[in-house]
């Protein structure tokens, strides 16, 4: 039986550091996305969301296992954007929030494979996003990461200082969305324990 892959731990752009802002190159990946708009904490399709994106995500994993290359199903991920990107450094207004859910998938899995795994959560449970679920590929190039403790609320003052010091400061500029790793489960660890990775896409001026 091969070894099981945890991609937190085997993959590079998966670690970062509280209280360092570091530049990387970050490899195209492929992506179970959906789309929405709105505050998550309000928005019934955030949820829906949820409820969609994370039993495919394991039937995959499971009819992986089953062909001998098992790993460990990766972190929820989330790219996040607004018209005004004060939205989320001061005002921190959600209502205004654009949001695509992301679960990475293996490089060694394919559309097939999604669909597949598709056909066999829907023989269990009903999919309410089935229909907005995307299968993609994401490529960000430079980027720059760091690892914020703590609540979500408490991002913004971190992300002023990496796009306002760091990013500025190293004759960068930002172009891509804002892209967040969750570490941690929300339902389980208290706000102040949660490990969320900070990313921003940049190129140079």
């Amino acid at each position: 039986m091969a070894e099981k892959i945890d991609f937190k731990k085997a993959t590079g752009s998966y670690r970062a550091k509280h209280g360092e802002f570091r530049i990387l190159q970050v490899p195209a990946m492929h992506y179970l996305m959906i789309d929405g708009q709105g505050d998550p904490n309000l928005e019934r399709t955030y949820t829906e969301a949820l409820e969609t994106i994370y039993p495919v995500a394991y039937k995959l994993k499971f009819a992986s296992k089953q062909n001998g290359q098992d790993y460990v199903v990766p972190p929820l991920e989330g790219l996040w954007w607004a018209d005004d990107m004060n939205s989320f450094t001061t005002e921190r207004d959600k209502s205004k929030w654009s949001w695509t859910l992301m679960l990475m998938v293996p490089e060694w899995l394919n559309a097939d494979d999604i669909q597949a795994a598709v056909e066999a959560a829907k023989s269990g449970r009903d999919l309410p996003s089935i229909e907005r679920m995307r299968f993609e590929l994401l490529d960000e190039g430079q980027c720059v990461q760091t690892l914020h403790l703590g609540s979500y609320d408490e991002e913004g003052p971190v992300l002023r200082k990496m796009h306002e010091n760091f990013i500025v400061g190293h004759g960068l500029r930002l172009t891509g969305k804002h892209h967040e790793i969750y570490l941690g489960d929300p339902r389980k660890v208290a706000p102040d324990k949660l490990r969320t990775i900070l990313r921003q896409p940049v190129e140079s001026l």
